[in-house]
């Protein structure tokens, strides 16, 4: 055993949309992991895909691209063999990386083949959670209550008119693959179908086209420990459009914790954790629900990449639950490094 402080790299950026969302939830990380017990690297990945070195400033975190980065006057380092070593050296990752290449799975295998321990989901529940027909196919086969939905693969223009029957109106449809709601169209008239089901293949050619469960948004978050014991959060409401393409979560009203029955609470909890274990989820996640007026429970998505910012929902989910956000991180760190080194 060493006294030395566990050195982390936290990994943020990336070249899709969600990039400027990633920059800002690490700088929350950057201020908040405790500095007496973990060496923080940051390292920022440009919009146009290459890997750079970071200052640990969070608001100097890089935005641009790497050509425009290097002109910062010494900010960064492009050098691709430094940043390799960085991460060779460090104890464990911590990614902050939404949508493509972040949440799907894809730096979770570049991880796991280079042996370095990170937080979050694995491989398999990343990609999983990423893609709705997986995730919601998952979620059926361990008993947990989803809505109608239908799949439309590349080369299926629209919906038959059994399946039209199936779901009715209002319908929800949205890219199967792509983080949070962009692309994502409520579809009160069936006139409006095709015009949302083109928006949502400019981001991705398989759509997911679902029943619009009317009710109340919840959202709950999950938590594991480094003794693998896993901990579901408080419920928030969320008071928006449930089915629109949301903003920022900066931008939402939202109540915490939710105003709820007990006995709704606690399902809701319950089967927050159901669904994290059934999609074989890791270290954190949150779930999102729809209630019912008739307090009816339904999961709707699980998310493995959570927002990490100052007005995110999910730490804030968890400072009303007792856990203070550094608190979290730790948690989250020592989970990663408890599950790296083959303690569990």
């Amino acid at each position: 055993m060493t006294d030395r402080k566990l050195r982390v790299a936290v990994v943020f950026g990336g070249s899709g949309a969600e990039h400027a969302a990633s920059c800002l939830s690490a700088g929350t990380v950057l201020s908040q992991l405790d500095a007496d017990r973990f060496d923080v690297v940051p390292v920022g990945i440009a919009v146009d895909g290459a890997w750079v070195l970071a200052p640990a400033e969070p608001k100097a975190l890089p935005v641009g691209a790497a050509a425009e980065l290097a002109l910062a006057d010494g900010l960064v380092t492009t050098e691709p063999a430094r940043v390799g070593d960085v991460l060779g050296a460090v104890d464990v990752v911590f990614p902050v990386l939404h949508g493509t290449y972040g949440e799907d799975g894809t730096i979770q295998g570049l991880l796991e083949l280079a042996g370095i321990p990170y937080a979050g989901a694995g491989v398999l529940a990343s990609a999983a959670a990423m893609d709705k027909e997986f995730g919601k196919k998952l979620l059926a086969a361990a008993g947990l209550p989803i809505g109608r939905y239908a799949v439309l693969r590349r080369g299926v223009p629209t919906v038959d008119e059994q399946t039209w029957e199936r779901l009715g109106l209002p319908v929800s449809v949205r890219p199967a693959r792509a983080a949070h709601r962009g692309g994502a169209t409520r579809v009160t008239d069936r006139a409006e179908l095709d015009d949302a089901i083109a928006a949502a293949r400019l981001v991705d050619p398989k759509v997911i086209v679902e029943s619009a469960v009317e009710g109340r948004e919840i959202r709950c978050g999950v938590l594991e420990y480094p003794d693998g014991r896993v901990d579901s959060s408080l419920p928030a409401e969320i008071h928006d459009e449930f089915d629109t393409p949301a903003a920022h979560e900066s931008d939402r009203e939202f109540d915490i914790p939710a105003k709820l029955p007990d006995a709704v609470t606690t399902r809701i909890r319950e089967l927050a954790v159901r669904a994290f274990t059934a999609l074989d989820c890791q270290g954190f996640a949150h779930v999102d629900f729809v209630v019912g007026p008739d307090d009816t429970v339904i999961v709707h998505d699980l998310n493995t990449m959570p927002g990490f910012t100052a007005h995110s929902l999910y730490p804030k989910m968890w400072e009303i639950t007792g856990v203070d956000y550094p608190t979290l991180l730790t948690t989250l760190v020592e989970t990663a490094v408890a599950r790296g080194s083959g303690l569990r």
